[in-house]
């Protein structure tokens, strides 16, 4: 199985369309189609049900998709590695980050670093902590910034200057609007929205007995997404300060959760990983800048 038969299969998934994807690749059709037969040959399963105008995936298909897009990116990764080894002047950099405001200082260094080194190239993966550290585990990233106290067995990290405090978001005009903080009791029977992460870890912990009278309405990987339904009053958000919009024009407030709960960000890499030289100059300026404050 070839990176470059992966790669016309993975356009032809993203475009549903043969001619379209192989446009996109700068191959022929008739090419598109056979590497595609040896492929599904190879595998012994079929990928694809054909209609008359698009193509879907059928479910081997989804699960090599899955498969395929880690492996195109380790690829990928593995070329600009060697390609930056001779780049004094840059490279690439590829990070894994969860939701914080915090994210504010690694845009700092990143952009220091750029300043120094202009050919300085980096890419970003979103989500919570179990897809950026499964990416890092399969070596796809360089470095995830994680939510939660890191596996010191796996990896070495550096704790973030700052820590993320918990709070509810309720609609502005919402009686509980009223309320200057939130303690665990006044959670009970409300319809609630949370990360799975937060909600069996850090909120279970922190609301103790009364952790059993709350109620998740809705888990949600993303802050934004939930407070468009906390907007809609569907339920009301349990997240970290300044993840989500609530300015005045909003129309939703903050309070923070009694007594104070709060989580620390890591930036976090594989232990014993061999880093470029970029990376290598990535970890040295954030270690020193970290430090300092």
């Amino acid at each position: 199985m070839e990176i470059k038969t992966l790669r016309y299969f993975l356009a032809v998934a993203r475009e549903e369309n043969m001619t379209r994807a192989a446009e996109t690749l700068h191959v022929t059709q008739p090419t598109l189609s056979k590497a595609l037969r040896s492929l599904e040959d190879e595998l012994g399963k079929k990928l694809f049900t054909r209609k008359s105008f698009s193509i879907r995936l059928t479910d081997e298909g989804m699960l090599l998709r899955d498969r395929a897009e880690d492996l195109v990116m380790m690829a990928d990764k593995i070329e600009q590695e060697f390609i930056s080894l001779d780049d004094i002047t840059g490279g690439d950099l590829f990070f894994g980050l969860a939701e914080s405001y915090q994210i504010r200082f690694l845009a700092k260094e990143i952009k220091a670093l750029k300043e120094r080194f202009p050919n300085l190239h980096y890419h970003i993966t979103s989500g919570d902590t179990e897809q950026v550290a499964e990416k890092l585990d399969k070596g796809i990233l360089d470095f995830a910034v994680l939510a939660e106290t890191p596996d010191y067995t796996k990896y070495e990290a550096l704790p973030f200057p700052e820590v993320d405090v918990w709070g509810l978001v309720v609609p502005a005009d919402d009686p509980l609007a009223k309320k200057n903080s939130f303690k665990a009791k006044d959670l009970a029977g409300l319809p609630l929205f949370s990360s799975e992460q937060g909600w069996f870890g850090e909120i279970r912990e922190w609301a103790g007995s009364d952790f059993e009278k709350m109620q998740l309405e809705g888990s949600f990987r993303l802050a934004f997404n939930a407070s468009m339904f906390t907007k809609e009053r569907l339920g009301y958000l349990l997240t970290f300060r300044s993840l989500v919009d609530t300015s005045k024009e909003s129309g939703l407030v903050f309070r923070p959760l009694e007594p104070e709960l709060t989580t620390k960000l890591y930036l976090v890499w594989n232990k014993y990983q061999t880093f470029t030289p970029i990376a290598e100059k990535f970890l040295e300026q954030i270690r020193e800048s970290f430090t300092v404050r």
